[in-house]
């Protein structure tokens, strides 16, 4: 698994994702090209993390689980920046930072 900052000067044209749609989620493609956002994303990167963060990826297979996570994605994600104590960067918010 590679994580590549969105703000990175080209990475989103690279990866054919617009500006809109980073500020609105977080992405993840794999090989074949296939495009998950959100807690869906999210939930392969736990995937792929293996060990005890397989069992919460596991978990997102069920239609009632994903949903409750997706909604509470689609809450989080517009809020991200009140939750810096839990390691959420605003300073990398911006377009052109150079967080990494």
């Amino acid at each position: 698994m590679l994580v590549i900052a969105n703000q990175k000067p080209g990475v989103l044209e690279r990866y054919g994702i617009t500006r809109e749609e980073a500020d609105r989620a977080a992405w993840t493609i794999d090989s074949d090209g296939r495009r998950l956002e959100g807690a869906a994303a999210v939930n392969r990167a736990l995937a792929e993390l293996g060990g005890f963060w397989s069992a919460p990826a596991a978990a997102y297979r069920l239609p009632a689980v994903a949903a409750v996570e997706e909604a509470a994605y689609r809450w989080f994600a517009p809020r991200r920046s009140r939750f810096h104590r839990l390691g959420v960067r605003p300073e990398c918010d911006e377009p052109g930072s150079e967080c990494g």
